[in-house]
C-alpha cells in the first residue's frame, strides 16, 4: 500500500511524532511505503509530495513544528482544487492519505473521503476541542508552557502589588485557559463557554485585595466573552480560508476595564504562538505516538471516513463526521472546580 501523510492547519508540538509513528508502523510490520506531502492540502493540490521513509523520520520525536510543513489551505475554496488533488493523488498512485490536524484539516479529510478518496484522520490542537477523543496531542505541552509562564507571572504581581491578565489561545473552548489556571493558580479564569460579568470580576478582585491579598492573576482565553464587550475582541478583520477571524487582544482590553473598575494597577501577558512552540512534553509524545501506530494499523484496515482518538486510555476509530459535528467544549464540572479558587 502507498500512504500519503499531511500536516494541517497550526503547528503543534508532538506532530513529528505521530509522523514517526505512521511511517514507522507501516513500513515494518505492513510493508507499505509512506510519502510525505508537503505543506497540508496545499502540497496535495501542488503536487508536493515526496517519498518518507524510515531515515527521514529517524530523529525527529524530540522536535517541534513539522518536518512536512503546514497551511490553512481549504481545497474547496476553488472547485479545481478538488480535481488537482484526485489527479496528483492518480500520480503518485496513493492509496491511502493520513491527515494530521485538528477541526478544519479533518473536515476536508471527511469531505475527501465523501469524494471516494480513502482519508483517515489524526486528531491534533493545542485546543483540545476536537469531540470523541479525551485529549488530543500538542495540548499538554501548550498547557505546560502556560502553567510556567504563571508561575513566574507570580513573583513579579506579588513584588509590585498588580493584577496580572495573562491571555492565553482558545478560540471556541477554554481547554487550555482552565487547566492552566488551576495548574498555575490563577484567582479567575475566563473562558468562551461562560459569559463573563466584568463588574463581577473586579468585584471579586476588590474583595480579595481588601483581605490582603495584594495581588492576583487573571487568566483569559482569546476567545472569550464578555457581556460588557459587544463582540469578540479581533486583530483585525481578515479572515483565514476557512472563514475564521483572527482573534487575540482581550488581554489587553480586558486590563483597561479591570484597571478602570478596581483602581489596581494592571498589566497583560499575552502568550500567543509561544504556546505552539518548542519541544513537546513527553505525553504529547508518547500520544502522538500511539496515534501514529493506531492510524497506520487502521489504514491497513481500510478504515477510510475514521478518526483515531483516545477513549478511557485506549486507543480506538471513530467516524470523522461524529468528531467534526461540533467543538468538545470544557466540562462545566471541570469548570466548577476552578471557581472553588476564585478570589
Amino acid at each position: 500500500m502507498r500512504i500519503g501523510i499531511l500536516t494541517g492547519g497550526g503547528d503543534c508540538p508532538g506532530l513529528n511524532a505521530a509522523i514517526r509513528g505512521v511511517v514507522r508502523r507501516s513500513v515494518d510490520k505492513h510493508g507499505s511505503l509512506t510519502f510525505g506531502i508537503k505543506n497540508g492540502w496545499k502540497g496535495l493540490i501542488e503536487g508536493w509530495v515526496e517519498p518518507l521513509g524510515l531515515y527521514a523520520v529517524s530523529g525527529i520525536l524530540p522536535r517541534g513544528g513539522t518536518i512536512l510543513g503546514t497551511s490553512r489551505t481549504n481545497p474547496f475554496k476553488d472547485p479545481d482544487s478538488p480535481l488537482k488533488i484526485r489527479d496528483n493523488i492518480k500520480k503518485w498512485d496513493i492509496d491511502f492519505i493520513v491527515a494530521i490536524g485538528g477541526e478544519d484539516t479533518l473536515t476536508v479529510a471527511n469531505k475527501m473521503h465523501e469524494m471516494g478518496i480513502k482519508t483517515l484522520g489524526i486528531p491534533k490542537t493545542i485546543d483540545n476541542d476536537i469531540s470523541g477523543t479525551e485529549f488530543t496531542f500538542g495540548f499538554d505541552t501548550a498547557v505546560s508552557i502556560a502553567t510556567e509562564a504563571i508561575d513566574r507571572l507570580h513573583t513579579t504581581a506579588e513584588s509590585h502589588h498588580r493584577i496580572m491578565v495573562v491571555e492565553v489561545m482558545g478560540r471556541h473552548t477554554g481547554w487550555i485557559a482552565v487547566y492552566s489556571g488551576l495548574a498555575g493558580g490563577a484567582d479567575f479564569i475566563l473562558i468562551p463557554e461562560v459569559e463573563c460579568d466584568t463588574q463581577h470580576l473586579a468585584d471579586v478582585l476588590k474583595k480579595r485585595h481588601a483581605a490582603g491579598k495584594t495581588f492576583s492573576i487573571v487568566v483569559v482565553a482569546e476567545g472569550a466573552r464578555c457581556k460588557q464587550f459587544e463582540n469578540l475582541v479581533t486583530q483585525d478583520d481578515s479572515v483565514d480560508e476557512f472563514g475564521h477571524i483572527r482573534l487575540g487582544g482581550i488581554g489587553v482590553k480586558l486590563k483597561s476595564e479591570i484597571q478602570h473598575l478596581t483602581g489596581i494597577d494592571a498589566r497583560v501577558t499575552v502568550l500567543g504562538h509561544v504556546q505552539r512552540g518548542g519541544t513537546p512534553t513527553a505525553h504529547d509524545r508518547v500520544l502522538a505516538s500511539r496515534f501514529g501506530v493506531a492510524a497506520a494499523d487502521a489504514v491497513h484496515d481500510q478504515k477510510s471516513g475514521s478518526m483515531v482518538a483516545l477513549q478511557r486510555q485506549q486507543i480506538v476509530t471513530i467516524p470523522l463526521k461524529d468528531a467534526i459535528a461540533k467543538p468538545k467544549i470544557v466540562d462545566p464540572k471541570l469548570y466548577e472546580i476552578a471557581q472553588v479558587f476564585f478570589g
